[in-house]
């Protein structure tokens, strides 16, 4: 029976995490349940705009307001795919609704259509994505491997991503300089 339903919420890091995949790293939530859970990683942008990305897949970029924006790193798990976080969340041939606002979508529309300009207004393409078999969540969380906060879209979408993972710790109140590597409860 699971207590918790993390859907909409960051996983922060916590100092101890040494998975190169999500040391330092905020993962926004987009879906947990019984079968898991699946977020995308939004402070690790990689050495690709969505201009070379779009080369890449040849989808004409006529619409050059999103050129320069960074791919991210969204996670370990089927880096070859694109996941594209949006907002306002918008009808997609293959969207997740995390909620009334935000969508994640994986199909080809959403790209043809932010190449043409008339895409959802805010997006953060990532390769790949982070996911958690049954239960894996909450065993991680119960090891202090993570510190959760409901999310903040605008943290997301109007942050640059080196400035992300401090704004979620703020948004906890917490300082990361007196976090303790221990594991254990209080």
């Amino acid at each position: 029976m699971r207590s918790v339903d993390l859907t909409h919420h960051f996983l922060i890091a916590m100092p101890s995490m040494v998975d190169p995949n999500f040391a330092r790293s905020l993962t926004y939530i987009c879906e947990h349940n019984e079968q898991g859970a699946l977020g995308v990683v939004v402070n690790r942008p990689i050495e690709m705009t969505l201009g070379a990305l779009f080369e890449q897949i040849e989808i004409p970029l006529r619409d050059r307001t999103h050129a320069q924006l960074p791919v991210y790193f969204g996670g370990p798990v089927q880096v070859d795919r694109g996941f594209v976080l949006h907002r306002p969340a918008g009808t997609w041939q293959s969207t997740l609704s995390i909620n009334r606002e935000i969508g994640l979508t994986t199909s080809k529309d959403i790209l043809e259509a932010v190449g043409e300009g008339r895409g959802p207004a805010e997006i953060l393409v990532s390769l790949g994505y982070a996911g958690w078999a049954p239960g894996q969540l909450e065993q991680e969380l119960g090891q202090n491997a993570w510190l959760t906060v409901p999310a903040d879209p605008d943290l997301i979408f109007n942050l640059p991503a080196d400035r992300r993972f401090a704004a979620a710790m703020d948004l906890l109140g917490v300082d990361l300089s007196r976090l303790s590597d221990d594991v254990g409860h209080a």
